[in-house]
């Protein structure tokens, strides 16, 4: 399975979750995601078969490797546009949303140059 802006979304979630409880499940995915049961268990299973996801016995779902770098890289990008539509002056509902929309989308070199420039930008705020 290609790793798409829904399984992104999914591994962003199981990141969230695990930062701010011990375990997380796929109820728990549900409540934040508001999907229904059976469609977590079906892109779950999937992600479980491309090395995205693990399950244990006791179905507490926890991100490989491959699964945390996806995650992590999606959560950043997330935060960092963000941030910066907030440092902008967008109202952070809306700052969030359009991060939402644009972290899945916008290329790697663009990224790093916007992260660099927002950094850059803080940073020469923090000093006034």
């Amino acid at each position: 399975m290609a790793v798409t802006e829904a399984v992104e979304n999914y591994l962003e979630t199981i990141l969230i979750l695990s930062q701010k409880q011990p375990d997380v499940h796929a109820i728990d995915i549900c409540s934040y995601l508001g999907y229904s049961r059976p469609t977590v268990s079906i892109i779950l299973k999937k992600m479980k078969e491309d090395h995205l996801v693990s399950v244990d016995s006791d179905n507490h779902i926890t991100l490989t490797e491959e699964g945390r770098a996806v995650a992590t890289k999606i959560y950043d990008r997330h935060t960092t546009l963000s941030e910066f539509f907030m440092f902008l002056g967008v109202k952070k509902d809306i700052a969030v949303e359009d991060a939402c929309k644009i972290e899945h989308d916008i290329s790697p070199e663009t990224f790093a140059l916007l992260k660099e420039h927002f950094n850059n930008l803080r940073g020469n705020a923090d000093k006034k």
